[in-house]
């Protein structure tokens, strides 16, 4: 999906905003503990968003289960999803995927902010976030075609943002601008979407982080 690229490779768009798989999943060199949290659930998200996970990535998430033993929304959510994905076979969770974002010409949700916040693709909020996108230094690979405002390429934005330690009030802003108004609507429909499983538990972590990470940075900017 996506075909984006951060801008730490070339400065080009190629694939979905990302850098290597692992600076998501393991230590982020340089980084504290909580911003490598901060990493780490962004860059989830968005592979699980990108793309139906494989049994590899499934059996990652699947120790959510054992990374907390607090009983907030947050960590009830965390531990749903390990719980979700150990008992989830790819394939199945491949047709799930198929059937919420792409279906027989629609899929059950539409992960973009312009529809989530117009009603309708390509609108006037895609157009904002290209120009903050290239402001920040971001570029358009020849041929790419996937909105930049798909829910995992946001994901993979802020991502980026946290690893290359850029200003909290730079994260807040673009976080504010575009993830802000209808991120926890989306993560809302997908726990709730007649075709979710699997998905049921990434729509509750999703909601459970973005209302997080939403009293994160009102608190330090």
């Amino acid at each position: 999906m996506n075909d984006l690229s951060p801008r730490t490779q070339n400065n080009s768009i190629n694939n979905q905003w990302r850098t290597e798989e692992s600076s998501y999943a393991g230590e982020v060199i340089g980084l504290d503990e909580e911003q490598q949290c901060r990493v780490g659930a962004y860059g989830m998200l968005a592979q699980l968003l990108r793309n139906p996970p494989d049994q590899q990535v499934l059996s990652q998430v699947s120790a959510f289960t054992e990374l907390t033993s607090e009983v907030d929304e947050l960590a009830l959510s965390m531990t749903m999803l390990g719980l979700s994905a150990a008992s989830s076979n790819c394939g199945a969770v491949d047709d799930e995927f198929h059937n919420l974002f792409i279906g027989m010409g629609r899929g059950e949700l539409v992960p973009y902010g312009s529809w989530y916040q117009t009603g309708f693709l390509m609108e006037r909020p895609l157009g904002r976030l290209r120009d903050d996108l290239v402001r920040l230094g971001f570029q358009r690979q020849q041929g790419v075609t996937e909105p930049e405002d798909h829910v995992a390429a946001l994901c993979e934005v802020m991502a980026i943002l946290i690893q290359e330690s850029q200003p909290f009030q730079l994260q807040a802003e673009f976080f504010e601008a575009h993830m802000a108004g209808w991120l926890e609507r989306f993560f809302t429909d997908l726990s709730e979407a007649r075709s979710a499983v699997f998905y049921k538990a990434v729509g509750r972590f999703g909601s459970a982080y973005m209302a997080l990470e939403k009293r994160y940075l009102n608190m330090t900017v």
